[in-house]
């Protein structure tokens, strides 16, 4: 397979927690972490309510719905407060009984029936009054068995019970203020993480636009867009759901987690053990899955990244691929890296498809036996019915957080896969600059033996030295690849040589602070970019000493003026991203009085008239010799009828400086000048077009 587009593709992944680098992407965390912690502090409070409603259940059950009253066969009484109904029975209330003793009588057999007593104060005694038949005037009060009960009707026992309805009543009021009460709470957990999930998404967007902003050309040149727009895009929001669905969440299952079991073990010692019986299977389950996971999740990013770059670079290339009948080609190729990207899916579907049914599995069966070994108990006596109640919903409690793991671990290795993508970006050394401000800047340049090259082995000046005096005009010419751009580019300090020194008005580029240079550097290019936004916010580049009148005054000097008038709204014409409703003459005239409007010293025009036709080339000429007045300007150009009024001619071949001087002496000299000029007027090749030899690199390059 081709590895064109390795280089698209994302670094590998780490591990999926890195301590050290979640302590970097924690950092951000901290001016918000009051934030955070008022949500976990909600979210503990929640759990306590979500462990707390099951267990109300069980006192619905165990200690309202169940008659509480008891006889026990014993000897002597069970403990103190138990009443004496005949000689070695006894009438016990379980609700002051420890479970442990009942347990134990229930298990020995000793627990017969149970009754319904209604005390003095009761208000079922009405009822039950007239029921003689069914309850018996006792010292404590009315006794009724429960076996008796059912010979009434239901509205008969809601009267004779009517404590317990109300109390019923209570339970579920408190139940539902419970829910209110959760929702409050969970309402305001989600807004405080997702609030300071978007903060923290605010402040780590802009560190790395401020980044990108002082990152060196060289680098950005290397970097698909794509790459750098997701860092600051997709990467960003992954790492939010990880401070917003896992972090304070995962502390919200362990929570869940320890409070279930803590109460499982104090309904019920034996039962709570016995579940406990589940958590190796699903300890290698889980185990497998975070193995399989990792490997899936990487493979599959490895083939979106391929993927996507095909995608772009074959929208970008479409007119290419139209015009020389590539489609079916093109076409083949995406089916391949997507059929490689829909393979990779399916190898993460399938590891997500083991462990959701494995987890979906084990809690039934968990259940299954809660129900065989819960129900005996309760048949038994050794287990109330409420606490079996209980426990089927803590059962489900306990293995919910397992459920989600597959989510939770998708959503940790994506933050922490994308938080090493962004601190790599981040910690990209910015562009190097020196601290010499300069108070201002006369125009003078020089070259001194610069060598360089672009991948530290195939060098693309060498030895190149001259120098321009200030307001001189200088026009660089040669074939194509000779190092001509290469020069505006080291001049500009977009790039540094690895030999030699390049001279702004007699001091080091490499000692001057860049800024304060560049505020007198102007460059057309030959490819213009204009901004989202209207005509005079590109002119002045929002640049706030540049008033309005600086605008229209550049803008009359260049000529463009009468073109921006006939805009729909002139100078607030929205000219949209990259000035796609102007013309590439008109984008290339509002450059140059962009450059115009900024008052550099020194003027670097870039093959500016090579995009445009011969009637804009001649505008463009006649404002080019009004704008270089009293600027040192250097000019590339491949159309040498442009540099008739240049004060010199540096000629470039294989990156060496081979000719310099004016116009006249050097088609005088008949050197590689006049070939190159021969070659626009003339259909014959001079011989001079031909290479020569090329001197050997500097020592110890």
């Amino acid at each position: 397979m081709s590895t064109h587009y390795d280089e698209f593709e994302d670094v590998a992944i780490g591990k999926a927690m890195d301590t050290a680098l979640l302590k970097r992407l924690l950092r951000y965390v901290r001016p918000y972490k009051k934030f955070f912690l008022i949500a976990f502090v909600f979210t503990v409070f929640a759990t306590g309510i979500e462990l707390a409603l099951p267990y109300i259940t069980k006192v619905a059950v165990d200690e309202v719905l169940v008659l509480p009253w008891v006889e026990v066969r014993s000897e002597e009484a069970p403990y103190p407060g138990a009443y004496e109904l005949e000689e070695g029975l006894f009438l016990v209330d379980t609700g002051d009984m420890p479970q442990r003793a009942l347990e134990r009588l229930e298990f020995e057999g000793q627990v017969g029936e149970r009754f319904l007593l209604l005390a003095e104060d009761d208000p079922g005694r009405e009822g039950a009054a007239r029921h003689p038949d069914v309850f018996e005037e006792m010292e404590l009060g009315l006794l009724a068995r429960e076996r008796d009960l059912a010979a009434l009707s239901a509205m008969e026992r809601l009267q004779v019970q009517g404590r317990v309805v109300v109390i019923l009543g209570y339970l579920a009021l408190g139940f539902v203020l419970l829910l209110v009460l959760r929702f409050a709470l969970t309402y305001g957990q989600v807004f405080l993480l997702q609030a300071s999930g978007q903060r923290v998404m605010y402040d780590m967007r802009r560190d790395i636009f401020g980044h990108l902003l002082r990152l060196p050309v060289p680098f950005l040149d290397k970097q698909p867009v794509g790459r750098l727009v997701t860092r600051a895009t997709n990467d960003i929001k992954a790492i939010n759901e990880m401070y917003a669905e896992v972090l304070v969440f995962a502390l919200r299952d362990f929570l869940m987690m320890g409070g279930v079991l803590a109460v499982m073990f104090s309904l019920n010692l034996r039962l709570g053990l016995l579940m406990l019986a589940f958590a190796p299977p699903l300890a290698v389950a889980t185990f497998w899955f975070r193995v399989k996971a990792r490997d899936a999740y990487r493979t599959a990013r490895r083939h979106l990244a391929r993927l996507n770059a095909y995608l772009a670079e074959s929208i970008s290339g479409m007119p290419i691929i139209q015009l020389f009948l590539q489609e079916v080609r093109a076409f083949r190729r995406f089916a391949s890296i997507n059929e490689e990207y829909f393979s990779a899916q399916m190898r993460t579907v399938m590891v997500y498809g083991v462990f959701g049914p494995t987890v979906w599995l084990v809690t039934n069966l968990a259940l299954a036996l809660l129900i065989w070994y819960g129900g005996r108990g309760v048949l038994d006596g050794v287990f109330t019915l409420g606490s079996l109640v209980a426990f089927i919903s803590y059962i489900r409690m306990l293995f919910q957080p397992l459920t989600e793991l597959s989510e939770k671990y998708n959503l940790l290795q994506g933050a922490m896969a994308a938080g090493e993508r962004i601190f790599q970006l981040v910690d990209e050394p910015a562009e190097s600059s020196g601290e010499h401000r300069p108070t201002d800047v006369r125009g003078e340049v020089a070259f001194e033996d610069v060598w360089f090259s672009y991948n530290e082995r195939d060098w693309v000046l060498k030895g190149v030295s001259f120098r321009v005096a200030p307001g001189e005009r200088i026009a660089v010419v040669g074939p194509t690849g000779s190092g001509k751009s290469t020069v505006v580019n080291l001049l500009l300090g977009f790039y540094r040589p690895q030999r030699g020194r390049i001279l702004v008005d007699g001091q080091d580029l490499n000692e001057l602070d860049l800024a304060a240079v560049r505020r007198r550097l102007a460059l057309v290019p030959q490819d213009v970019f204009l901004f989202s936004g209207d005509v005079t916010e590109n002119l002045a580049m929002w640049d706030p000493q540049i008033r309005p009148e600086d605008v229209r005054t550049a803008a009359e000097e260049v000529g463009v003026h009468p073109t921006i008038a006939k805009l729909p709204d002139g100078y607030e014409t929205q000219v949209r991203e990259r000035g796609t409703r102007l013309s590439v003459g008109e984008r290339q005239l509002l450059s140059m009085a962009r450059a115009v409007a900024a008052d550099p010293r020194i003027l670097v025009l870039d093959e500016a008239t090579a995009n445009v036709d011969s009637q804009t080339e001649a505008l463009m000429q006649e404002a080019l010799d009004k704008v270089m007045q009293g600027r040192t300007s250097i000019a590339i150009a491949h159309r040498l009828s442009t540099i008739r009024k240049a004060d010199r001619v540096f000629v470039f071949r294989e990156g060496h400086l081979v000719e310099e001087g004016s116009v006249s002496d050097l088609l005088e000299q008949k050197g590689l000048f006049w070939a190159l000029w021969q070659l626009q007027f003339s259909s014959d090749v001079p011989d001079q077009l031909r290479t020569g030899p090329v001197p050997p690199p500097p020592d110890g390059s």
